[in-house]
């Protein structure tokens, strides 16, 4: 059950695209009314403007007397989102890139807090307090570990490869609301930023070198059926797209757990694909590094588990506790020296966790 799932307060939420506005309410990490659907008008500043009052409005007419509390939502970058400025080179909504206050212009019109956010971050916090995090605690609860989680470091596989990173139940946004992954060096290709291994656009160019078909009609799903062997074409080079995902993939992740260290949760749309690409991952984050002295290390000091593998599951959760004497006493501690982490697929959908990321963020910072 998610932190807020008995609340009753309202917010106001938007999914907000290039093409078109997506408004609605949540209470109690859920929907509460029918999506209403505008076209985004993302070239034309006034008028995209205009189009969001007059979608905020239809739903708190459509709510009557109930009151919302805030409005919360994601948006691309670049952005300061803590000030709700949104500026900088944003290819869905070049209308923007002048810089817009939009979160302060928003709370003028409507008199209530507005909070907006990166979509990546949005889905670490969803998990964090309503997703993964939770579910995997209560596992180990049930499964009589003493093991908890506090931290969680989100991903998300899809038109780019997001992150967001929840700290003790703590967004990290940033100093300048840059935390990001995408830019990162490219461990296969010199010079090149990692995304371009870990995206759609990844999955379909491996595909084409390697089976020398140029079909931009190929989506990744297509690409996954024919790995599958549901669909005809060149299996091999299906399976080679996927294999360069996971191991880029994995060698950012293998940075991130050892600077964050807690739970890894993989969304989007390329999640689907997790049998083909996740072996390869994880074996990059168990792979090993040497010192000049000849030392070898574990990549990850920490061992690494996917969480979606029943065996692999108990493994984690039993560790290796065992009873420590109190010196000098006849007491004992339990104590556990195994250092783990874990992976798991997302399981309530990127898109809800989004969302759901999107209200407890509001309730939260409320709360505060």
């Amino acid at each position: 059950m998610g932190k807020y799932k008995n609340d009753k307060r309202v917010v106001l939420t938007l999914d907000a695209g290039g093409n078109s506005l997506r408004f609605n309410a949540m209470r109690g990490e859920e929907f509460i009314l029918e999506t209403i659907t505008l076209p985004s008008n993302a070239n034309d500043l006034d008028l995209c403007l205009e189009t969001m009052v007059t979608g905020f409005k239809s739903v708190i007419n459509l709510l009557g007397d109930v009151k919302p509390e805030a409005i919360s939502f994601a948006f691309p970058g670049p952005a300061d989102y803590p000030a709700g400025i949104i500026g900088g080179f944003l290819p869905n909504f070049p209308s923007f890139r002048e810089g817009v206050a939009l979160g302060p212009y928003l709370k003028e019109v409507f008199g209530i807090p507005v909070f907006i956010n990166n979509d990546g971050d949005l889905f670490a916090f969803g998990e964090a307090l309503s997703g993964a995090l939770p579910e995997v605690n209560a596992k180990l609860a049930a499964a009589g570990s003493s093991k908890r989680f506090n931290n969680l470091i989100g991903y998300t596989f899809g038109t780019g490869f997001g992150i967001g990173c929840v700290i003790n139940g703590e967004l990290n946004r940033g100093d300048n609301s840059c935390v990001e992954t995408y830019c990162l060096p490219n461990p296969s290709i010199n010079g090149v930023i990692l995304e371009d291994s870990v995206a759609i656009r990844a999955v379909k160019r491996v595909y084409a070198e390697q089976a020398g078909v140029q079909d931009p009609a190929l989506t990744p799903k297509d690409i996954f059926d024919i790995a599958d062997g549901k669909r005809p074409g060149d299996r091999k080079a299906a399976l080679a797209s996927f294999r360069e995902l996971g191991r880029v993939a994995g060698r950012a992740m293998a940075t991130a757990a050892q600077l964050m260290d807690g739970i890894i949760v993989i969304g989007g749309g390329i999640s689907a694909s997790a049998k083909f690409f996740m072996p390869y991952l994880l074996e990059e984050m168990r792979g090993t590094v040497r010192t000049l002295s000849g030392d070898t290390l574990q990549r990850v000091q920490m061992k690494v588990y996917n969480l979606d593998d029943e065996a692999e599951f108990a493994a984690f959760a039993k560790g290796e506790a065992r009873e420590l004497k109190i010196y000098g006493t006849d007491k004992t501690v339990t104590y556990d020296p195994q250092k783990r982490i874990g992976i798991t697929i997302d399981k309530i959908g990127t898109s809800t966790a989004i969302s759901v990321g999107a209200y407890d963020f509001a309730l939260a910072e409320l709360d505060k």
